[in-house]
């Protein structure tokens, strides 16, 4: 099975072709998705900022991040799940968008960060200034992109009446 296979019986599955055919359920769901980035993109740039000594100096950032953790994550597993359906219910247009498949592989770059500054910035002990700003302006710069790359989603001029199965059958 090729992508344009995937995509396609991905996209006319079910729940994709119930989701994006609702009056509500898609429009509900792609609300959440937003309220979510905000949610969850306001405690990243608070705990980034934070990391950065611009706010909040007088608390350790070790307890910022401790504190914050169970929100961003709520806020994470909410806003990924929508995103995945919305993803889902529109896999044709979406795959071939370059926006798109950019904002995938700066989540994939989130994944990477978090690895990466586990144990010296996010492990629960204070963090070394240098490796904490570090992590704060690569946090900063990757979330803008994927929010960026959200956004132009919307905006690619591809073939858009064109499926991606039919656009690879033609060929």
């Amino acid at each position: 099975m090729n992508i344009a296979e995937i995509t396609h019986a991905i996209q006319f599955s079910g729940w994709a072709t119930d989701l994006r055919e609702s009056a509500l359920a898609y429009p509900i769901i792609m609300s959440l998705h937003l309220t979510m980035i905000a949610f969850f993109g306001g405690l990243i740039l608070v705990t980034d900022l934070r990391l950065l000594g611009l706010i909040l100096r007088d608390v350790p950032a070790a307890d910022v991040i401790r504190g914050l953790r169970p929100w961003k994550q709520l806020g994470f597993v909410v806003m990924v799940t929508c995103g995945l359906l919305l993803a889902g219910s529109k896999a044709e247009q979406y795959a071939p968008n370059p926006y798109f498949q950019i904002k995938i592989l700066l989540l994939f770059c989130v994944a990477v960060h978090a690895l990466a500054f586990r144990r010296s910035v996010y492990g629960g002990a204070e963090p070394r200034p240098g490796t904490a700003k570090l992590a704060a302006y690569l946090s900063l710069a990757i979330w803008l992109g994927i929010m960026s790359m959200g956004r132009w989603i919307a905006y690619y001029e591809g073939d858009r009446d064109k499926p991606v199965a039919q656009a690879v059958v033609r060929q």
